[in-house]
Formats: C-alpha cells, sequence, structure tokens
C-alpha cells in the first residue's frame, strides 16, 4: 500500500491484515480518497445534465402555461436531476420535496410540531422567559416546507415533488387546488390566504417511477414527458461525467456501454439503469479496467458486477 504522503490507489484500499500493518496509514488514505464528483450530488450532477430536445420542449410547455412538470420512466433515467437543472439554468432556488408512503398533501406545505406545542401549552409559561421575549403563539411551532418556502421566495423558484407514485391514492388530488390556483388557506388563520410573493407561480416539477397510474384530475393539470433510457441519453450521460472515469479510456467506456447493453437485453427482473452505470464506470475506472477485458468477459463474471445486478435470482439468470 502506498505512503500516505503519495496519492492513494484508486482501488484495494481494504486488504486483509498482514505483517506491518498500520491503521493510521490505512485511515489516511481513506481519508484522501476522492469521490466522484457528480454522482450523488444533483447540484453538480445538473452542471453536466444533458435534457434531449424532447425533454427541453416539455419544460418550456410548463413554463409557459404554469403547469406542473410530469416526469416519468424507469429509476435513474435523470427525472430528479431535471428539476436541479433548470434551476441551475435560471439561477434560483430549488425546494425539493420527497414524498413518503406517510405523505399528506399538507405536508408539502408546512409541519406543525404538536407534540413541541403540547408541551409548551402544559409547561410554565413564565418560568426561564426572558421578559423581552415575544409572546409564542401556535405559530412559532409552524414550520414552512417546500411549496410555502417556494411561494415566499422573493424571485421565481423550482418545487420538486419528487416519486409521487409512492403516496397515499388521496396525495395528488388533495393537491389539485394549489396546484391549479397557485394559493392555500394558511392553516391557523381563516382570513390569510398564501400565495406566490413573486406573483408567478413556482416552476413545479412531479417524478414518478411508474408504480401505479395516477389520477385522471391531476393528469389533466399536468404537462406529460416520459424519459425513455435508450441509447443516445446513456451516451450524452456518459459523455457528461466522462470527468468521473479519468483512468478508463474510449474504447473502456464504449465496451461497457455495449456490455450494459447486453444486460438490459437479458431476461432480468431488474435492468440497471443510467445511474448504476455511472456507478460502474467510476469502478471501472477506478480498477483500471481495459477494453479487452469487458469484450471477452461473460455477463456473470464482468469486473464489478454488484454495481449493475442487485437481485440474487438475476445472477442465477446470468450464469
Amino acid at each position: 500500500m502506498s505512503h500516505p504522503d503519495q496519492d492513494p490507489p484508486p482501488f484495494d484500499l481494504v486488504r486483509p491484515l498482514g505483517p506491518g500493518h498500520e491503521s493510521s496509514r490505512a485511515l489516511a488514505l481513506l481519508q484522501r480518497r476522492r469521490l466522484p464528483v457528480a454522482l450523488g450530488d444533483q447540484a453538480q450532477a445538473a452542471a453536466h445534465y444533458r435534457p434531449s430536445t424532447d425533454l427541453l420542449t416539455a419544460i418550456n410547455m410548463a413554463i409557459h402555461v404554469g403547469a406542473p412538470l410530469l416526469l416519468t420512466g424507469e429509476p435513474g433515467t435523470g427525472k430528479t436531476v431535471a428539476a436541479a437543472f433548470i434551476a441551475r439554468f435560471f439561477g434560483i432556488p430549488l425546494f425539493p420535496f420527497q414524498v413518503k408512503s406517510t405523505s399528506t398533501a399538507d405536508d408539502i406545505k408546512y409541519d406543525f410540531d404538536a407534540v413541541g406545542y403540547l408541551h409548551w401549552a402544559q409547561s410554565d409559561k413564565d418560568k426561564d422567559k426572558d421578559k423581552n421575549d415575544p409572546p409564542r403563539t401556535r405559530r412559532d411551532f409552524l414550520q414552512k416546507r417546500a411549496l410555502w418556502e417556494a411561494y415566499d421566495c422573493p424571485t421565481e423558484a423550482v418545487v420538486l415533488i419528487d416519486e409521487i407514485d409512492k403516496a397515499p391514492r388521496d396525495f395528488p388530488n388533495d393537491l389539485l387546488h394549489e396546484l391549479d390556483q397557485h394559493r392555500f388557506q394558511h392553516p391557523f388563520d381563516d382570513t390569510e390566504i398564501v400565495s406566490p410573493k413573486t406573483g408567478h407561480p413556482p416552476i413545479v416539477v412531479v417524478t414518478s417511477n411508474d408504480e401505479r397510474r395516477l389520477p385522471d384530475a391531476f393528469l389533466r393539470r399536468c404537462i406529460f414527458h416520459r424519459i425513455d433510457l435508450d441509447k443516445d441519453l446513456v451516451k450524452a450521460a456518459v459523455e457528461a461525467h466522462v470527468r468521473d472515469f479519468p483512468h478508463l479510456d474510449p474504447d473502456a467506456r464504449a465496451a461497457a456501454q455495449r456490455r450494459f447493453w447486453d444486460l438490459r437485453e437479458s431476461p432480468l427482473d431488474k435492468r440497471p439503469s443510467t445511474a448504476e452505470l455511472l456507478v460502474w464506470l467510476c469502478i471501472l475506472s477506478a480498477q483500471g479496467v481495459t477494453a479487452e477485458t469487458l469484450n471477452t468477459k461473460p455477463l456473470a463474471e464482468l469486473p464489478g458486477i454488484g454495481a449493475l445486478v442487485k437481485d440474487p435470482e438475476d445472477l442465477k439468470v446470468l450464469k
């Protein structure tokens, strides 16, 4: 293993313990490793994002009519990064909301700390209270979330509603008023309406992995675009992230993409996506894998196959 003062090796940081092993030296190498810049960082990924002409058309359509842009497609095709791309292009903030199986329409607007409020309401409010502090109310336990934050933003903004198909069935329909009228009632004041301070609705991007069909009433309000995983999309993604694969020459990158498509065409239950391909290329680069190795290995024995195939039954199929 290299000395800590030297550049760390791209791979094999962890080896079986042997004579002369020094944890401090190994730790120094671990701390100096260089993670891929764009992978896992939406803001960085947006700088390398290459949307198709059709996607750009859909984005412009949604912006011009003020409708939500609904992006569907397989996981890993760049739907989420599209929202970051729009925010970066215009230099405006992005307010993301990650949908969960328990999400409600109110969650995208605000969060109320009911437990904290209950404890405060039952406590000795005068104890340890500074006389100069203003009196507390329920509003002090209200925290604004993505849509409200975008409405309060002094500039244009982007709201991302990520993976809406994970939400309960009523979630999309419960958002119809906000997405259509661009305002909502304040939760504690019947006379106060929350609406965009700029006078323009935020750009709303909604993503779905097609795990279930969305309600027709919701679909009618959206501009729809499906991002299909094709060879042009994959090639553009690889070229955009080429700096993350410094030890892969063009022949090796081309060979890796051919084997990726071989896997995609195999009878697998879980086929790898663009995101997994980019991770795999980083691993191949770190290992210094050549085009010859990639061209001659059976699919099940490809280097770093665990980055692409995640299902034990799929591995059996390949073998």
